[in-house]
């Protein structure tokens, strides 16, 4: 498939050839989310904890003697059921990670940025690089009727970066970082000629 690629004035640049095996793919739903959610998994800490009955601090003498007393019987003020005592069947530490096929993954971004491409929320400009101090007015100027954009260049590129950083909304990633989750979590996806040349050797 050929899409438009746009210069820094937005106008035609000419036209970039995208592999239908990774821009054309028909999107499954199911592969997305189960990419996603294993993104989101791995995201979590999982140091949530609480003390049990082992771990709180008191003493273990009994409450008072075990019968006559017309009440329950209680061996130590730690339990769970009075103030102060331990809790039961709280958190523990944990991995909330899980293991997903390196080829699940790989379709998963192939079927997220085929999603852009059929949605018509993929832009390609010639590059991102026009000059040494880049403005947050430059992109507000050119992609400021977005409200949510992903932008992939080739590499890392700090003033790109920083411009982006003061525009709610508007994010930024080099292509051996582009992921299902904020491909898809964006309106737009805005990639370089290059960053497409990059994900179609790595993702081939």
């Amino acid at each position: 498939m050929k899409l438009q690629v746009l210069n820094s004035e937005n106008k035609s640049a000419g036209e970039v050839e995208l592999s239908d095996s990774i821009f054309g793919m028909i999107p499954r739903k199911d592969i997305i989310t189960r990419v996603i959610l294993w993104q989101l998994a791995k995201r979590r800490s999982g140091n949530h904890s609480t003390k049990n009955k082992a771990a709180v601090h008191g003493t273990t003498r009994k409450m008072y003697k075990q019968k006559g007393t017309g009440g329950a019987r209680h061996g130590s003020r730690k339990a769970p059921q009075f103030r102060g005592g331990g809790i039961a069947f709280g958190p523990v530490l944990r991995d909330h990670g899980f293991d997903l096929q390196r080829k699940v993954r790989k379709l998963g971004l192939k079927m997220a940025l085929s999603a852009k491409a059929k949605s018509g929320n993929l832009i390609v400009v010639d590059s991102l690089k026009y000059t040494d101090k880049i403005k947050t007015k430059e992109f507000l100027g050119r992609f400021g009727e977005f409200k949510s954009v992903l932008f992939i260049d080739a590499d890392k590129n700090g003033n790109v970066l920083k411009a982006l950083s003061n525009i709610v909304g508007y994010d930024f990633l080099p292509q051996i970082g582009a992921n299902v989750y904020d491909i898809i979590r964006r309106e737009k996806l805005i990639l370089s000629v290059d960053a497409v040349k990059e994900l179609e050797g790595r993702l081939a």
